[in-house]
């Protein structure tokens, strides 16, 4: 597939825009096209001050904003590579993930900065707060005097302001690296994902000819997703950014409050997100209402009227302008999804990973099929290493424009990730329809061996525990070769119900008999425990699977 260098379509896309608005924190400042060029011009100068070259890495560590959005932009279009690191990750691991990328300017959130040690960095020779961009370290003074009178400088150069006609950026190749992006993953430590433009290129290009009603400058966005993170960088920005859209950051923390706000305040034409958000909507508001209605919900046509009641009630809650939902992340609930799709709520579950950049299946809402995450993406292949892909799962292989260049100074785990004709092992299992449509079984490193050999996918038996009222969460481990259920219950609800702590493990004990009665035999829970805190997770909210094993 031929692609255009994607800091020719930026380009572009800012000179034809240049008047309209561009990032926006919520409720905050606006910045229009022409006033990211400008910032990102003088992040240029000040780059050029310090000696950086094309090749070398920007690491970029700041809670969702719209000058994260302006650093990112300008380290991508400088030529160097942006290394986006999750503002949640402790001092030590940011400052373990600048040294590993070989970082040699760091463009961080205030509170990040202040627990980070510069000493320990020996390789960085600049240092600036995203929030403000003001340059606060340079291993040489001198350059630190200069950049922090960059403004002058911009000044001398552009009397008149940046014009369209003055931004010249860096032309990219298809296979050269773009970005390094650290995963968030369950399983340990966090790798350098090495992801070509040809991956960022081949994304950009099927999201913009799939999007219906085609999106455009006119669109707005809610960025509500971990920008560090590669799923909501490129739905909710880096797309956004090529056709001139209009993205929203909500630079707090996106409780569900401050999310339903920003909907009804925005009214997005797209809505990226993870499945929780959906489940909590359902689990909160939804589900009791189906229970009440339950016998109603039996009689034909005046069905009918209560689900879209329910239907329409839940695209308005979600500002009312949107096409379609799109959630990927996390494996759906299907007991959600299936009341989704009984009153025809505009939603589809995509697949994807960072090292894809990160899609691989998706289809849109209309024609979607139950269990599925879609089919695969143009530019795209996607293959089951099983003896019967269409009923035995097994890994799903990847191979395309998409896929990354490797692990960076990992050699070992980028030779692990490939089979030996070419193909990326993602880890996951999964089966495929006639159709291509496919099916995820989970994770192949999660699977549990059953007692007579059959393969056992909490993920599937954790979506049928966390139906059950005041379950928040659960994880299913191997517990000696026995399942147990790690519970964290839903106390908050049980006291509004009236319940003490104490009977709410209780009512969650005595379910155990309801919660096998959905379970194959061979993979009956023998036990429950309770969690008196939160599972451990990662910036991606995904539970860190591995603190939890037993075996």
């Amino acid at each position: 597939m031929e692609y255009k260098p994607l800091n020719k379509q930026l380009e572009d896309s800012f000179r034809n825009n240049w008047s309209r608005a561009a990032l926006s924190n919520y409720q905050g400042d606006t910045y229009t096209y022409a006033d990211l060029a400008s910032k990102i011009v003088s992040l240029h100068l000040a780059f050029g001050e310090c000696g950086l070259s094309k090749g070398d890495k920007v690491a970029v560590c700041a809670r969702n904003q719209a000058n994260w959005g302006v650093c990112f932009l300008a380290a991508l279009t400088y030529g160097a590579v942006p290394v986006p690191i999750l503002h949640e990750f402790t001092p030590d691991s940011v400052q373990n993930l600048v040294n590993h990328s070989e970082a040699k300017i760091l463009l961080v959130g205030e509170s990040i900065w202040e627990g980070l040690d510069v000493s320990g960095m020996p390789e960085l020779r600049l240092a600036a707060l995203v929030n403000n961009l003001e340059y606060v370290y340079a291993k040489d003074q001198a350059v630190l005097e200069r950049c922090q009178k960059i403004s002058e400088l911009m000044e001398s150069r552009y009397p008149d302001g940046i014009r369209p006609e003055d931004i010249h950026w860096n032309e990219d190749r298809p296979d050269e690296l773009a970005i390094i992006n650290y995963t968030s993953g369950t399983s340990g430590f966090s790798k350098g994902v090495m992801i070509p433009y040809r991956a960022l290129l081949c994304n950009v290009a099927f999201a913009g000819t799939t999007a219906e009603p085609q999106m455009d400058c006119n669109s707005k966005v809610v960025s509500m997703l971990p920008s560090a993170h590669m799923y909501g960088m490129m739905f909710e920005f880096l797309f956004e950014m090529t056709i001139g859209a209009h993205v929203y950051f909500l630079n707090r923390v996106p409780s569900p409050k401050i999310i339903m706000n920003a909907f009804a305040d925005i009214h997005p034409d797209i809505i990226i997100a993870v499945p929780l958000i959906i489940e909590k909507v359902y689990k909160s508001q939804i589900k009791p209402i189906a229970e009440k209605y339950s016998k109603l919900i039996r009689i034909p046509l005046v069905n009918r009227l209560i689900f879209k009641k329910i239907r329409n009630g839940l695209i308005e809650a979600f500002g009312g302008n949107f096409a379609e939902v799109i959630l990927g992340g996390a494996a759906f609930n299907p007991e959600v999804e299936a009341f989704f799709r009984k009153i025809s709520f505009p939603f589809t579950v995509g697949y994807g990973m960072t090292e894809c950049a990160p899609l691989i299946t998706y289809c849109k809402w209309n024609r979607t099929r139950m269990g599925s995450c879609g089919m695969a993406i143009t530019g795209c292949e996607v293959r089951i290493d099983s003896q019967d892909p269409f009923k035995i799962p097994g890994e799903i292989q990847v191979r395309g424009d998409n896929v990354f260049l490797g692990y960076y100074k990992n050699e070992e785990a980028t030779g692990m990730s490939f089979t030996e004709d070419g193909w990326f092992r993602t880890g996951d299992m999964g089966v495929v329809d006639k159709d291509g449509y496919l099916y995820l079984r989970g994770r192949s490193k999660c699977m549990i061996l059953g007692p007579s050999g059959q393969n056992i996918y909490p993920e599937e038996l954790e979506a049928v525990i966390n139906n059950v009222q005041y379950v928040t969460e659960s994880l299913v481990i191997d517990d000696g070769g026995a399942l147990t259920a790690l519970i964290y219950p839903d106390f908050a609800q049980g006291g509004l119900d009236g319940l003490s702590a104490e009977d709410v493990q209780k009512r969650l004990s005595d379910s155990l008999p309801e919660i096998n009665h959905h379970l194959p035999v061979y993979a009956q829970i023998k036990k429950i425990e309770f969690m008196t805190e939160d599972f451990e997770r990662t910036p991606k909210r995904n539970i860190k699977r591995y603190l939890y094993q037993r075996n």
